[in-house]
């Protein structure tokens, strides 16, 4: 492929761009997912799938995979894992001046202040039907005169307990204006911002990338797949999980049911070169536009790496390592939790705000991602008895060969 040719070195086509919007703006907060997986990608699968294929569906969570070889458990089975569901806020009770007091889950409560959200109440009187109120903001101080010096100076914080909806509630018995539009505890609240496309070339930003951007990456792949014709020795699956960010239960589940030989999660990652204050932290420099990011170290395994590194320098994708120690921190870890025996990694692309409105990412990482998967499916469906490989191959440290002294010299790049 010529580097004109080449997708993620080009900007994302307008019409992909739609798609990756539809994906993260389908309402689907934690417990709630179906809007993104039944709304959008199933129907989005079955119009590429080929025949044959088949979308798993599960009983007890909203979670689909798209199966290219259903049934066929003697095949090497391979599976893809972005998660559908949003962090969310949660209505925790009804004050009587009509305030709306929320949980806010895994947000940090300064980052809420302000902002419209959408809250989906489901009908007391018509359970399993939901209705979205809109036009409200999230509040914690009100204005600015009534914060003693030590908020205005930002000497003190703002404590979660002190979140709550306002919905603009005034005059008489407030609390029951809210009350009568059958909002109750329980009821799930999120961010109302699509994404846009942003200042700078290939960037995005908006609410919600973690993880509808996994999703739009895995069904990307699946869609490329299908196009080449499919795959011959490597039963794909390609899951769009649930429950990732209370503890990756959704993909363990997804995980024991179809017991893959090899997993691979995708979602977001950091970019800790733009992260502010963490510079003493010394982290790996990840950073938005320079390519999709795999997983090293954790349960990753070596010899699944190996191929996607492979891949994509073969391919001439931008790929950084990214050094995860004991947990990926992502549905990659979802063949260990369910005591399933896969080769397992995670793959991303760096992201700046992660867990606010204002999430940012570029597309050219997204893109690296999606076609550095699909030639690494590619390159595993072109190798012999796949199962001896990855059983016999683990890396051997004892056979390591010395390394000396290499000079100060840097080596010549390609491009000299």
């Amino acid at each position: 492929m010529s580097q004109s040719q080449a997708p993620w070195k080009q900007p994302m086509p307008a019409a992909q761009f739609s798609l990756m919007r539809d994906i993260l703006a389908a309402p689907s907060p934690v417990g709630l997912e179906a809007a993104m997986t039944y709304g959008v990608l199933k129907p989005h699968f079955e119009r590429f799938a080929p025949k044959g294929w088949q979308v798993h569906q599960f009983k007890g969570n909203a979670g689909i995979v798209l199966d290219t070889h259903p049934g066929r458990d003697d095949m090497f089975k391979l599976m893809l894992i972005g998660h559908a569901d949003k962090i969310r806020m949660q209505v925790r009770s009804i004050g009587e001046d009509g305030k709306i007091w929320i949980n806010t889950d895994s947000f940090l409560p300064t980052v809420l202040i302000g902002h419209e959200v959408k809250l989906f109440s489901e009908d007391p009187e018509k359970p399993g039907e939901y209705r979205c109120l809109e036009g409200g903001t999230v509040e914690a101080l009100g204005a600015i005169h009534f914060s003693d010096p030590a908020q205005r100076s930002g000497e003190k914080g703002i404590k979660k307990e002190q979140i709550y909806l306002d919905l603009q509630i005034h005059g008489d018995n407030k609390k029951q204006q809210v009350e009568n539009l059958g909002v109750r505890p329980g009821d799930s609240i999120i961010f109302d911002r699509p994404i846009r496309e942003g200042f700078s070339p290939d960037t995005f930003y908006g609410a919600y990338l973690d993880n509808g951007l996994g999703c739009f990456a895995t069904a990307e792949v699946a869609r490329l797949i299908a196009e080449a014709g499919g795959t011959d020795s490597v039963r794909v699956m390609f899951a769009i999980a649930s429950y990732e960010e209370i503890g990756r239960f959704g993909s363990r589940v997804l995980a024991g049911e179809l017991k893959p030989d090899a997993l691979i999660g995708v979602d977001v990652n950091h970019d800790y070169v733009a992260a502010p204050g963490i510079g003493d932290k010394r982290m790996q420099p990840l950073e938005m536009g320079k390519g999709f990011t795999m997983s090293v170290g954790s349960i990753a395994s070596e010899q699944l790496n190996r191929v996607i590194a492979q891949a994509a320098k073969a391919n001439d994708i931008p790929l950084q390592r990214d050094i995860v120690g004991v947990d990926t921190g992502t549905d990659g870890m979802a063949g260990v939790l369910a005591s399933v025996d896969c080769a397992a990694t995670s793959i991303g692309f760096p992201i700046r705000n992660m867990h606010t409105i204002s999430e940012t990412g570029n597309t050219r990482d997204v893109l690296a991602a999606i076609h550095g998967l699909t030639h690494a499916i590619q390159a595993l469906d072109k190798m012999p008895d796949l199962d001896r490989a990855f059983l016999d191959n683990h890396p051997r440290l004892d056979n390591a060969r010395p390394l000396d002294h290499q000079g100060c010299e840097a080596p010549q790049s390609d491009d000299e």
